[in-house]
């Protein structure tokens, strides 16, 4: 099996957005958001929007509403309901029990102590490799903790519209995941595949953190019967020392009193430098002109990238290669 995402878009285009609500909105955030909304509106699709709330412990109780009112501040305008993850467990539920009866996961015992015991392999999303102990069954004497998904030992590959081919061997690279955790959350990578299906998206454009997890999520999806839809990874604001922005890196939240200006420097970001003379104009006046000038072709091909001063985006930026550990999107 080696399924390949085209490059070609659908014709009626439907993307999305998912935060994850663990802390107010920040600029790498906001680049996500811009990027998904425009590729969207400039190819006349709906943007839809989702709160990835799935990992109950890690989310903050006002934090969702927060963003939604953030977003809108900035003047993103999105189709539908907001669907959220939280109140869709039982669906998630369904495809697993739907992979349990196909034979495709399997119960695992095994603790992170244990794995860490197990072998020193990295992962290329930046933990270690599952070594497969439980793969044959569970050992004497041992309860189940998590499922599993048993993935394949073959190199999967796709094409995403911003990083280009993409080769990854799921079994080499990552090791069987996790669908059901030990504390019963269901996985983002469960969640993510079930979502996106129910909801129509074909096109998702999000955070290059995130481009590890695709080909295990579009094994997933031909295991589940779902479509697959195209991809395109942005790259990811990092910080000087090459870590994601985000609230366990202290992230500075977005004011939508920033208006058009703090719009613009995600644009600059994004390849896309603003003239100075629509850096302060109306909202609506910027996303006109956003959406009439946008190509996903300008984007630049990088993991990561560092402004040297992280209020002056597209001023001395500078890429930054390597693993950038996965979060939700």
């Amino acid at each position: 099996m080696n399924p390949v995402s085209s490059l070609s878009l659908p014709a009626r285009y439907r993307g999305r957005f998912a935060p994850s609500p663990t802390g107010p909105l920040h600029f790498g955030s906001l680049v996500a958001a811009v990027g998904s909304y425009l590729d969207a509106r400039a190819h006349g699709g709906d943007w839809l929007l989702r709160i990835e709330d799935v990992d109950a412990p890690r989310m903050v109780p006002v934090a969702a509403d927060g963003i939604l009112r953030t977003l809108a501040g900035f003047g993103f305008e999105w189709d539908g309901e907001v669907l959220v993850q939280s109140r869709r467990l039982d669906r998630y539920h369904a495809a697993l029990v739907r992979l349990q009866v196909d034979g495709d996961v399997y119960p695992c015992a095994c603790s992170r102590s244990e794995i860490a015991a197990a072998t020193r392999q990295p992962s290329v999303d930046g933990g270690l490799v599952y070594p497969g102990t439980c793969r044959a069954g569970l050992a004497d004497g041992k309860a189940a903790r998590a499922w599993r998904l048993r993935v394949p030992d073959q190199t999967l590959s796709f094409v995403d519209r911003v990083q280009g081919e993409v080769h990854q061997n799921p079994l080499r690279d990552v090791g069987d995941c996790v669908l059901l955790r030990a504390d019963g959350q269901y996985a983002y990578q469960l969640a993510v595949v079930v979502d996106d299906a129910a909801q129509g998206v074909n096109a998702v454009v999000r955070g290059v953190d995130l481009l590890d997890s695709t080909a295990r999520q579009m094994f997933l999806q031909q295991r589940l019967g779902l479509p697959t839809p195209t991809y395109a990874h942005l790259p990811v604001v990092v910080n000087a020392a090459g870590e994601k922005l985000s609230k366990q890196t202290q992230a500075a939240a977005v004011t939508p009193s920033d208006g058009s200006a703090r719009l613009a420097l995600a644009m600059d970001f994004l390849g896309h430098p603003v003239p100075s003379e629509l850096r302060g104009v109306p909202v609506a006046d910027f996303w006109r002109w956003a959406i009439s000038v946008w190509s996903m072709s300008r984007v630049p091909a990088l993991r990561g990238v560092f402004p040297g001063d992280l209020a002056e985006i597209g001023n001395g930026a500078r890429g930054v290669s390597g693993a950038i550990p996965a979060g939700n999107g």
